[in-house]
């Protein structure tokens, strides 16, 4: 293969015969789609869009960019990539830690894993090779005790992916967890591996193998480059910027004065008790640490310890703005403790702490309003959501039910406009009545509900890299497409999110020529991107889906927020035109010509 960065190197995995064969990367897949996500959805792809989710033809990718592992700053993300049992789209599903590094240092681009084991295995990859090795002892274990048994078993410079009792009992919101508490979380990437029975992956990479750009002068300046833009960055800057102090939490108490908190299931869109669960409130009180990823100087992550009630002496390292609102503000709960505990669960056993919050905030208003067996939950109830929380991971009493996701238990209850869910998955941390671009970014994201694809909120709330006003919806269609095309590069590269608020095309080309050999200009870096997001709304069209699909529950749409929101609902169908007109759609599915024009075969 003639491109840098790539090993060149990846393992096809049958679990249903226990083979392993290698191969090499496809060089012009890599020169379309790059790697990590948008090489790991054209693998799905490729395996077919009609397949089942929950069948063992499904292909569970785990796939590394031609940057991850290198020296480039903040390039310890990994791409999980399946057909979701969740929502039935595409899914790609990233995870921080060390565990990326460490598979391009095992010598590997992706491992692709079809069929299903007939006993538990995981995945033992060193060297350039991948063996399955029995799991039986590790099955209906936690994630914490899975890790370490496998820490004690093979030593230093490990890690460990691994699926907890969630995955193992077919919880649809089931995450894939690393060295803890890094998730692979939305779209239900651990139930795929539970149905498969492969309950981890084992990687032990040599850091001396860390792939070197060829041309070291070019990659000098383009590190320079990009370090400098994150250094200096008022949101990133170590230190200085907000997530560096706050941790992704700085967000809690501006989205909350800006009527954009969603609360009591998105009844509400401002909390009261937004202050105790800010990052502000958390560096003050019980912040005891602040781990970060392979090469990020940021460190976003803030460790926790509980100092008192019932959860007192609980320590966990992934307390952060997303969880925080679903557990928080979203169930009418303001207790730090009770957060911490249902994350630490989530970490645990392996679930999606978004999806989650929604579930138990879902369940609270159908307990509200009569709409379950028995007394339900009430809102706030935190030694209640600890105790759901483990029902759902184990599907028993009501977690049977709600362990199927937001949207599934919601139609199961007979009132499915409770459910604050896109193409079956549950929405995040920011209200679209408030935060305009949002809306249309949840409508139209390729993975159900998502605040990722496309993150308006860098322009509507931080004015990178120009302010919007979030509660104007004109223009917010063609914005979200630049956002979407240029985070489906980005994460293909697999660089973290955070550093879109620093760098942008110009700075992703250049580390790209640097260590890949190919000259990219900054259109060819949005082109790409492009073509990427247009695969996924591909492979979605086939599986079934199409513009109806784009839509938003009644709620954001005819109910008025509160607060600064108190006059405004989500003008939907507005930006839905705009956007399909910026992107070339035809009701939501995307033309053969759009196809040829972007190289789309």
């Amino acid at each position: 293969m003639a491109l840098g960065g790539y090993a060149d190197h990846v393992a096809r995995v049958d679990l249903s015969s226990g083979s392993v064969a290698y191969e090499g990367i496809n060089e012009e897949d890599a020169r379309l789609y790059i790697g990590a996500r948008g090489l790991g959805v054209k693998y799905v792809y490729d395996n077919d869009p009609a397949t089942d989710p929950n069948s063992p033809d499904n292909l569970l990718g785990l796939v590394n960019g031609p940057l991850t592992g290198t020296e480039a700053t903040m390039s310890g993300r990994l791409a999980f990539v399946t057909k979701s049992p969740l929502t039935g789209t595409v899914v790609d599903s990233h995870m921080g830690g060390w565990s990326a590094a460490r598979l391009r240092w095992a010598g590997f681009d992706a491992l692709l894993f079809t069929g299903k084991a007939e006993a538990p295995v995981y995945a033992y990859v060193e060297g350039g090779t991948v063996e399955l090795r029995p799991a039986g002892d590790l099955w209906g274990k936690g994630v914490h005790e899975t890790i370490a048994i496998l820490n004690e078993r093979y030593g230093d410079n490990l890690s460990v992916m691994a699926i907890g009792q969630a995955g193992e009992n077919g919880v649809l919101f089931a995450s894939f967890m690393n060295e803890d508490d890094r998730a692979a979380g939305r779209g239900g990437t651990g139930a795929v591996g539970g149905m498969k029975n492969l309950k981890a992956v084992v990687v032990k990479g040599d850091r001396s193998t860390m792939p070197k750009a060829e041309d070291r002068d070019k990659w000098r300046e383009a590190h320079r480059v990009a370090l400098k833009t994150i250094i200096d960055s008022e949101v990133t800057g170590p230190k200085t910027g907000g997530l560096s102090v706050y941790g992704t939490n700085v967000l809690t108490n501006v989205v909350n004065a800006m009527g954009g908190m969603g609360t009591k299931n998105s009844q509400l869109t401002t909390f009261e008790g937004a202050e105790k669960l800010s990052g502000e409130t958390v560096r003050e009180t019980i912040l005891v640490d602040e781990p970060t990823c392979h090469a990020c100087p940021v460190a976003c992550k803030k460790e926790v310890e509980i100092t008192e009630g019932p959860y007192k002496g609980l320590r966990m390292e992934s307390f952060e703005y997303e969880p925080a609102w679903s557990l928080g503000a979203n169930c009418g709960n303001d207790d730090a403790g009770v957060v911490a505990k249902v994350i630490d669960q989530c970490n645990d056993h392996g679930m999606d702490a978004i999806e989650i919050g929604n579930v138990i905030s879902m369940y609270m208003e159908a307990s509200e309003k009569g709409y379950v067996p028995g007394p339900g939950l009430a809102w706030g109830d935190g030694a209640g959501m600890v105790k759901l929380a483990e029902q759902m991971a184990m599907r028993e009493g009501p977690g049977e039910i709600l362990g199927l996701g937001t949207a599934k238990a919601a139609e199961a209850y007979g009132h499915p406009e409770i459910a604050m869910a896109v193409k079956g998955q549950a929405v995040p941390a920011y209200d679209p009545r408030a935060i305009k671009g949002e809306g249309i970014g949840y409508a139209t994201s390729n993975r159900g509900a998502c605040h990722l694809r496309g993150y308006t909120p860098a322009s509507e709330i931080l004015g990178i890299p120009v302010k919007t006003d979030p509660l104007a919806w004109e223009g917010k269609g063609a914005l979200l497409k630049i956002f979407q095309d240029l985070h489906a590069f980005s994460d293909s590269l697999d660089l973290c999110k955070f550093s879109a608020f620093a760098e942008g095309a110009a700075e992703y080309a250049q580390q790209y020529e640097a260590i890949v050999g190919i000259a990219l200009s900054e259109e060819d870096v949005m082109t790409t991107g492009e073509r990427i997001y247009n695969l996924e709304r591909r492979f979605n069209n086939l599986a079934g889906f199409d513009g109806s699909d784009d839509s938003l529950p009644e709620r954001f749409l005819k109910e008025p927020g509160s607060g600064p929101a108190a006059n405004s609902v989500c003008e939907l169908d507005e930006m839905k035109a705009e956007y399909y007109e910026a992107r070339g759609w035809e009701d939501g599915v995307v033309p053969d010509a759009k196809l040829q024009e972007l190289s789309i075969s």
